[in-house]
């Protein structure tokens, strides 16, 4: 097994090879490395839509998570159905925390998300993929570090101590412009809010249209003093 200590002399090899910035690579690697251990949690945002097309090159029966809240946009859950229909051999699982939405707003109040937003993606998004890596070794994200600041340090292997596992990041050094263009050679489908001023799209609550076109994750917890859900820390 990988050790934690030359995790930085695999990076190393990959970053050699600028096939897809070494993303097919990386995955190619993953899944020879954790065979049936390792899940990809995905959000099927635009780079997880890359991503998924290039899983389905490596493991076509691969296990791909989708943390559903519950309150989503349609437009991701419609776009879920499309993908299932593209690549019918992956293994797409919706994930739902514990609580419903009811039995949330009688415990800990109604919009959960106005009043206590680090508390409802602990309850929405964190435990469940806590669940859900419970019997995984490592786990795949679409993380860039041209995303923002908390990003940029991220590698293609990351211990992950939130979790406890692995975190493995084929995109690290794609570009926006770079996960658009693959997009389009490859004709794929994504979610039409792109289209419509969401660069990032999570729950529809607390997804806005990005105002600053340099902080593609300015449209994320507007005026909540809050970046990132706390699935990567």
């Amino acid at each position: 097994m990988l050790t934690f200590q030359n995790w930085n002399e695999v990076s190393e090899e990959f970053e050699v090879d600028d096939t897809y910035k070494g993303a097919l690579n990386v995955l190619k690697w993953a899944y020879d490395h954790y065979g049936e251990e390792i899940v990809y949690a995905c959000s099927f945002g635009i780079e997880g839509i890359v991503l998924i097309d290039l899983i389905s090159k490596v493991k076509p029966n691969a296990k791909i998570v989708f943390l559903d809240t519950d309150v989503h946009f349609k437009e991701t859950y419609e776009l879920i159905e499309k993908v299932k229909e593209k690549y019918p051999t992956l293994n797409i699982e919706l994930k739902k925390p514990k609580l419903t939405l009811e039995e949330q707003a009688k415990t800990f109040g109604d919009k959960l998300w106005e009043t206590a937003p680090n508390k409802c993606c602990d309850i929405r998004k964190i435990a469940p993929l806590n669940e859900t890596l419970q019997g995984s070794t490592a786990w795949i994200s679409g993380l860039r570090r041209e995303q923002s600041e908390t990003r940029k340090h991220v590698n293609y292997i990351n211990k992950d101590d939130r979790f406890h596992s692995i975190k493995i990041c084929p995109l690290i050094h794609w570009s926006w412009k770079d996960v658009w263009r693959y997009v389009h050679k490859n004709d794929l489908i994504y979610n039409p809010l792109h289209d419509r001023g969401y660069p990032s799209i999570g729950c529809f609550h607390c997804t806005k249209p990005a105002f600053d076109e340099n902080d593609l994750r300015s449209g994320r917890w507007s005026g909540q003093m809050k970046t990132e859900c706390g699935l990567h820390q």
